[in-house]
């Protein structure tokens, strides 16, 4: 089992930052994915950004320029540093762990971002 602990929602205005930070535990891989996703009301949840291991980050279009994702191999710890925000990124986020070789995945309790307009 892998636990997952996201920190770092908030309100925020419209063009405002925010830094989500989530900490993996338990039992961890060296080789893995960590990334966020994220569920607005009443939409199907979607990729916002991940990034391997080896440190390759991956992005969705829409926040692709905005948003950077990094991570503390020491801390087991990947952030999502979000800039220039906007309504439409109000959503809950939800942090993911997936570990290898078997591939099995794990979820984040998910925290409330909401960039008021």
């Amino acid at each position: 089992q892998v636990q997952l602990v996201e920190s770092g929602g908030g309100l925020v205005q419209d063009g405002g930052s925010l830094r989500l930070s989530c900490a993996a535990s338990g039992s961890i891989t060296s080789r893995n994915t960590m990334g966020w996703y994220r569920q607005a009301l009443g939409k199907q949840r979607e990729l916002v950004a991940t990034m391997t291991s080896g440190g390759s980050p991956n992005y969705a279009d829409s926040v692709k320029g905005r948003f950077t994702i990094s991570g503390d191999n020491a801390k087991k710890t990947v952030y999502l540093q979000m800039s220039s925000l906007i309504p439409d990124d109000t959503a809950i986020y939800y942090c993911k762990y997936t570990r290898y070789p078997w591939g099995d995945s794990y979820w984040g309790q998910g925290t409330q971002v909401t960039v008021s307009s």
